[in-house]
């Protein structure tokens, strides 16, 4: 189902009253169902309600012919409240008079009173998903020695006689979700910390593959297929550093920010067992992503202390940087895997997906980006 948002701001002048309005919707019996209630403004001569947002389905059931009942009414403290006036009228109609000609505004008058009416679209998820937004998925896998050896059964990259661990789990509870919102089903896969062939020099940023030029797996199966072979070829060291692999999808995020569209939005999953080294490099690499069309999931696996990966979510405060820089909006997901040892596993997935839709709306939204191709409203 299409969802829509309106904001409605709303000015007059009234005599000594403390006004509020309130907005029905009429249901298929006929009968009156309120929507929504403003404020009450106390003895404003002047009253401006505050901005408030409303699902385009619950004000109207999606139907912008359907009537809408507005009340404006003056606030008693004993509830009984004494109404100014009443009008009725449709969203269509209020389109009409806002974005019509000649008139740009909808005014409503009730007993004197001129309401003033703008109507502003805001777009879900699914519109900008659904209206042609790429879902660019990276994984990065943490291979420090902090993981234990992948031979011994107490490592965090030991595979099981049936070929799974941790990190696995983590990449197909993920991947399969997002894997649906992207495509072309090519994910850029790395690892980090490890020494790597032919030299064995320390890597931040490695493809599972070894294809410099070419690190694209098919598919989450593609991932797997990769982790698997790697795995015995490379040596397990350290340190942990999560900005290089930040650094590198931002790096291509920063390039789909100069389009003038919402085309393309970067999802960033990052497997871990916590023991970051590079904490300040992060933080200010998670500062600069922040203005960039990019979220970054990180899944804690085994028991360690994860205060750190707690700390980059920003859940409990503002993430700054070291010299005091605020992310411009929330991009981070902290989950540890042990929560989930129990649950099904669905619930991985959606507890590690759930602020990414929020997330994609909200920097759109802040640089007034409409999908590109905009859902129409039921006429």
């Amino acid at each position: 189902m299409q969802c829509y948002y309106y904001h409605f701001f709303f000015q007059d002048m009234f005599g000594k009253s403390d006004p509020f309005l309130e907005f029905f919707k009429q249901e298929e019996d006929g009968k009156w169902q309120l929507v929504h209630r403003t404020e009450v403004i106390k003895n404003n001569l002047n009253p401006s309600w505050k901005k408030f947002t409303v699902y385009l389905h619950t004000f109207c059931s999606g139907d912008l012919n359907k009537p809408i009942k507005v009340h404006c009414s003056d606030y008693d403290s004993d509830g009984s409240h004494d109404l100014i006036g009443v009008f009725q009228t449709k969203v269509s109609d209020l389109q009409k008079a806002v974005h019509g000609s000649p008139n740009n505004f909808a005014i409503m008058i009730i007993n004197n009173l001129h309401t003033l009416f703008q109507l502003e679209a805001q777009y879900s998820f699914l519109d900008y998903v659904m209206g042609g937004c790429q879902i660019n998925f990276t994984v990065g896998i943490d291979f420090t020695g902090s993981n234990g050896d992948p031979r011994s059964p107490d490592s965090l990259h030991y595979l099981s006689p049936n070929g799974v661990n941790q990190y696995l789990s983590a990449i197909w509870s993920v991947g399969q979700v997002v894997q649906d919102y992207d495509t072309d089903k090519l994910f850029p896969a790395f690892g980090f910390g490890a020494q790597v062939p032919p030299d064995f020099k320390v890597s931040h940023e490695f493809p599972l593959n070894f294809n410099s030029s070419s690190p694209y797996c098919q598919g989450v199966q593609g991932i797997v297929d990769a982790y698997r072979v790697v795995l015995p070829q490379i040596r397990l060291y350290g340190p942990t550093n999560f900005s290089p692999i930040i650094n590198h999808v931002a790096r291509i995020a920063a390039g789909a920010a100069q389009q003038p569209n919402a085309a393309q939005y970067f999802v960033l999953l990052i497997i871990t067992d916590g023991e970051i080294t590079d904490l300040d490099q992060t933080r200010q690499s998670i500062v600069n992503s922040s203005k960039l069309p990019m979220s970054i999931i990180i899944v804690g696996v085994g028991e360690a202390d994860f205060k750190a990966m707690e700390f980059l979510d920003g859940d409990n405060g503002v993430l700054k940087s070291l010299t005091g820089e605020p992310v411009a909006r929330d991009i981070v997901q902290f989950v540890p895997l042990k929560q989930f040892a129990n649950a099904p596993k669905e619930a991985l997935a959606q507890s590690v997906l759930a602020e990414v839709p929020n997330q994609l709306v909200s920097y759109f939204k802040i640089r007034n980006v409409a999908p590109v191709n905009p859902p129409s409203p039921t006429k």
